[in-house]
């Protein structure tokens, strides 16, 4: 089954009673209810899966959400985080003589990839191939943003961290260096799915950093899907199991 035989699965189950049944679909429907509200969202998926078999493609869980709620929205972009070239933060923030990040001198000058002016980043500075901006710029057009992770030992995976990270000079240009909060009317959220541990955890942690960031944390827009609580279930067949549950769950449609 291909993706748009996929999401048309999604949408005719969407109308039927059996949708009601399921929390995880609940959490789904009330996300796209509120996001369809939005004048743009931009959807962020930070998950990654190798493709062994290029005819039987494996789309990572949290990934299928992010795309059916880009499918069924009006006015949105998806972007595959993981696809993108974004190198790591430099650590400008805790310099010795200061913190640096998010200075005007960071800006990357390149109207094509900032438009608006606002991006302040040393590392896109100084890295001609760095596709941060490609994230920013959408941002910046935005009202809504959404990002999808999945847990890893107990934290979000490295794309999403990397990212965050990366994002730093937004919340400083309003804290340390005292200028305006250019993400005050963005809304947010924080959707990740994990296999055992510390899901709800990661959810809570993700929406104080977006607060602090001086994002619109959106309280519905934060949950996640997680196989068990069962912290040393690490069996093999818990996890072919935990793929079944999840469209269980979710009543998102199996890839065939």
């Amino acid at each position: 089954m291909n993706l748009q035989e996929n999401i048309q699965r999604i949408r005719e189950m969407m109308i039927s009673e059996e949708m009601v049944q399921s929390d995880a679909w609940k959490s789904i429907k009330k996300t796209l209810d509120i996001l369809k509200q939005k004048k743009k969202v931009l959807i962020l998926s930070c998950s990654n899966r190798f493709q062994f078999d290029k005819e039987d493609i494996d789309i990572p869980k949290s990934k299928m959400i992010a795309m059916y709620l880009n499918d069924e929205l009006k006015d949105s972009v998806l972007i595959d985080v993981s696809e993108l070239n974004i190198v790591p933060c430099e650590g400008n923030v805790s310099r010795k003589d200061g913190n640096s990040c998010g200075l005007l001198k960071a800006m990357l000058k390149d109207k094509k990839k900032n438009p608006s002016g606002n991006h302040r980043c040393w590392a896109s500075y100084n890295n001609p191939k760095d596709e941060l901006w490609k994230i920013s710029k959408e941002l910046f057009e935005s009202d809504a943003v959404v990002f999808f992770s999945s847990v890893r030992w107990g934290q979000t995976n490295m794309f999403y961290q990397n990212l965050i990270e990366r994002l730093t000079w937004i919340e400083n240009r309003h804290t340390t260096l005292g200028e305006s909060n250019l993400v005050k009317d963005i809304e947010t959220g924080f959707i990740c799915v994990g296999q055992n541990w510390n899901g709800e955890n990661v959810t809570e942690v993700q929406k104080e950093v977006h607060r602090f960031y001086g994002f619109k944390p959106n309280d519905d827009l934060y949950w996640n899907w997680q196989y068990t609580k069962n912290v040393n279930d690490e069996t093999q067949k818990s996890y072919k199991d935990s793929h079944k549950k999840f469209i269980k769950d979710t009543k998102l449609p199996e890839e065939k």
